[in-house]
């Protein structure tokens, strides 16, 4: 009884609810630069060569890191380090997302471009900040919560990019479907307006050299060289198993493997981002019961099940009821584990320059996600489909066998080290 009055203490928060509009604020922009902008796109009549071009505009959310020091120095003369800034990447999103919307892609492309553009750029910077905020404003027993509760307002704002823009572009123009999604922004605004600031344990850096290189310096001060090494390697590998699955199992679905119909996949495709929101908030209870540390070690297991479900149904072949219920099963393990490695890039920064050094940590993991899992494809040839998934399922061996060395199943109590330039 105790540990659920806790529960609904620390979900039922001012600063949860804030982190459930901020998440959604964050996942807004995301895909109306990718998969919806390339739907607008397809129904103007673009070439297929150009649609696929666009997939440059992203490029902001692989380099956020380059102007993520300037967000720690700089504060705006309102609301604070990190409501200050949010607001005005905020404003900045709302004004370039609506001029998106009153671009006519048929009639050139150059306008769109560059207002998608600034629409990566702005949501690449507001994701710093969210990150930011939420690593600042939690306490330790909050982090679980935290990451759970971001995570879903993050997949709501999915659900509404994916599928009710398409839903809604069906009925007027993508025009009027992207100044709605400009509006949605207001969200985010309101949110960071009315945010508790977090409290200022630390004192930020002093300079933009110091906001660079203190970063560095205190994250391997805190945690040693080989222990820092060590963990940079965990974030890289961590999920590699999940993303290289992820990466080829649309293909596998359909016409490289068993031959689903769109429309076969379209149901479980849905169900499956509930199931990852519902393993999302499973894993912000459990994180707060038992840690960040056991999450890390259970999910990432879990997480090998649930690509074992792949596994199985490339052995059984085309089957409708086993294909839902992988798809989910995956989904379902995928939240656990993604909460679990937030949670844990929350616990590896010092909020005197955590928009530095989680901007650094992600980019590592989305160097994973987005690089090393590029020849997943081939591999899969190579190996055969149930092989590959097989082998999907063992990439979560090596992230476990490391965990002993800075995440053990036990930790000791934390002692704290002086920082240099902000202990002197």
């Amino acid at each position: 009884m105790q540990v659920n009055k806790s529960l609904l203490r620390i979900f039922g928060s001012q600063k949860m609810g804030a982190l459930l509009f901020l998440g959604f604020s964050s996942g807004l922009p995301l895909y109306l630069t990718s998969q919806t902008l390339q739907a607008w796109l397809t129904k103007e009549g673009i070439s297929l060569a150009a649609i696929a071009a666009f997939s440059l505009v992203k490029l902001p959310y692989s380099l956020k890191f380059l102007w993520s020091p300037l967000l720690d120095r700089f504060v705006p003369p309102f609301l604070g380090r990190r409501r200050g800034w949010l607001v005005i990447t905020q404003v900045a999103l709302l004004l370039s997302i609506a001029v998106m919307a009153l671009q006519h892609p048929s009639q050139g492309l150059q306008p769109l471009i560059i207002a998608a553009v600034a629409v990566a750029f702005f949501s690449a910077s507001q994701d710093i900040l969210v990150d930011a905020y939420r690593t600042d404003v939690v306490e330790v027993e909050e982090r679980g919560a935290g990451a759970s509760i971001y995570l879903l307002g993050y997949r709501v704002a999915i659900l509404v990019t994916g599928y009710v823009t398409l839903f809604l572009a069906d009925r007027m123009p993508w025009q009027a479907v992207y100044l709605l999604m400009s509006l949605l922004m207001l969200v985010g605004l309101v949110s960071s307006i009315f945010a508790p600031e977090p409290v200022l344990r630390d004192r930020p850096p002093q300079t933009l050299g110091a906001a660079v290189k203190l970063p560095f310096i205190e994250f391997f001060q805190r945690h040693g060289w080989l222990q820092g090494l060590l963990i940079l390697i965990f974030i890289v590998i961590y999920k590699l198993g999940d993303s290289l699955l992820k990466n080829v199992s649309t293909p596998f679905l359909l016409d490289k493997g068993l031959h689903f119909t769109q429309t076969d996949i379209a149901f479980p495709g849905a169900l499956g981002i509930f199931a990852t929101i519902v393993g999302t908030l499973a894993a912000g209870a459990i994180i707060t019961k038992i840690g960040v540390n056991r999450s890390l070690w259970i999910f990432a297991i879990l997480q090998a099940v649930g690509n074992l479900a792949f596994f199985a149904l490339a052995v059984v072949g085309k089957n409708f009821y086993l294909m839902l219920a992988a798809v989910n099963i995956e989904q379902f393990c995928a939240g656990l584990e993604t909460a679990a490695f937030v949670a844990f890039l929350m616990s590896l920064c010092n909020q005197s320059f955590s928009a530095t050094q989680y901007a650094l940590l992600s980019s590592l993991q989305a160097f994973s996600r987005d690089i090393l899992t590029a020849p997943a494809g081939t591999w899969a040839q190579a190996t055969g489909w149930s092989t590959f998934f097989l082998l999907t399922a063992i990439a979560a061996l090596p992230g476990l066998l490391l965990l002993p060395f800075f995440a053990p199943w036990n930790p000791k109590p934390v002692v704290v080290l002086s920082r240099p330039g902000l202990d002197d």
